[in-house]
């Protein structure tokens, strides 16, 4: 960019002296060296501080890696490259057979389940009538007892011998053991029964989200897109084997997103690099176009001042390690339309309200940028 500027005032030079015939001289051509020297620097010095330039600019988009949630031998890869695919296509098939036994089999133990409930159910209403019957004998050798008991106290003679009342006395005593171990095997069973969350017994409650997750790991042996997108550089074939681990995705997806710009800009123009103001990116890919665009923000951390906690000590070297900002502009027109691939590089700048004069020359040197883009894009 500077060099542009000396050449165009070299060549502006040029022109004065030979269209004006203008000696060349001790006097004139120190003239001219000292006052392009002290022209293009404080240019320079205007344009750089208020008007930032980006050497480097480029697109960035961010990736999803497809995972699947359960592992298996690929079936089928159903996503074509680059091909743009709507929300919940098909990407690939998991080999769904072994999924779909855990279903069944799960299927079978929840119906077991609502067998075994009205089997409780069952034994419950056995229950409650064993305790009515084992009631009742208690309740008839207790009175016999005691009516066998009472007789002999009202007489002096004895009515009945001490063995008989004592074998009254025994099976009373027994029947009452029996009642009691019936209603503890009633109030068993019925805690069995009654054994429930929101009006579902405890096992079939269980057996029920089982069921669901074995359904859910069926569904996801179909793997679909996420969004709209595409997928690029798909290596997936049929026999692989696909697993659920972070670190080994199966293909990369691109979703459909806006088309951001990120320009790194030296650090002592921050404060001239405001939201919303103008800005114009040039695209090494399209040569001698400029595109227009604002500025949305400033990154609010820098990767070069990043630490975190570790057992190692910062070098002051990495201290001493310079860095830029980066900003963020958001083009007017649709890079689509151009048919580029995302993560396209160039060049930007921003103009600011101060000093919007000098932004002229900002605008021409960049478009003569752009122009040389149609030899080599120069860094």
């Amino acid at each position: 960019m500077d060099l542009l500027l000396i050449l165009t005032y070299t060549a502006l030079c040029v022109a004065i002296f030979k269209i004006f015939k203008i000696p060349l001289n001790k006097w004139t051509v120190p003239t001219a060296i000292l006052g392009g020297i002290a022209l293009i620097a404080t240019l320079l010095l205007l344009m750089n501080y208020n008007h930032p330039y980006a050497k480097y600019a480029k697109e960035y988009f961010a990736s999803v890696p497809i995972v699947p949630a359960v592992k298996g031998i690929v079936m089928s890869v159903e996503a074509k490259p680059n091909s743009l695919l709507k929300k919940d296509d098909v990407l690939f098939r998991i080999d769904p057979k072994p999924y779909q036994l855990v279903v069944d089999k799960k299927k079978a133990q929840l119906a077991e389940a609502h067998q075994q409930v009205k089997e409780v159910k069952a034994s419950l209403d056995a229950a409650k009538a064993n305790v009515e019957r084992a009631k009742a004998n208690f309740e008839r050798t207790k009175q016999a007892y005691e009516r066998y008991a009472k007789g002999n106290r009202k007489n002096k003679a004895l009515v009945f011998s001490e063995l008989e009342v004592e074998n009254r006395r025994q099976l009373y005593l027994a029947n009452e053991a029996a009642y009691q171990a019936a209603q503890a095997e009633y109030r068993k069973i019925q805690l069995n029964y009654q054994s429930n969350i929101d009006g579902v017994n405890t096992q079939v409650a269980k057996l029920i989200a089982e069921l669901e997750t074995a359904n859910y790991d069926l569904e996801r042996t179909v793997v679909r897109a996420p969004s709209d997108g595409l997928v690029t550089q798909v290596a997936l074939r049929p026999g692989v084997m696909a697993v659920s681990f972070p670190l080994r995705p199966a293909m990369v997806f691109v979703p459909n997103q806006q088309r951001i710009i990120a320009a790194s800009f030296w650090q002592n123009s921050l404060l001239r690099m405001e939201k919303d103001l103008e800005a114009e990116v040039i695209i090494d890919a399209v040569p001698g176009h400029v595109f227009k665009g604002k500025y949305i923000a400033t990154l609010p951390v820098m990767a070069e001042g990043d630490i975190q906690a570790s057992g190692q000590l910062i070098s002051a070297r990495e201290v001493a390690r310079a860095g830029r900002a980066i900003g963020l502009i958001e083009l007017q027109e649709d890079l689509d339309q151009y048919d580029l691939p995302r993560g396209v590089q160039g060049k930007a700048a921003i103009y600011s309200s101060h000093f919007s004069h000098v932004s002229i020359i900002r605008k021409v040197l960049l478009r003569m940028m752009g122009w040389i883009n149609y030899v080599f894009p120069m860094k």
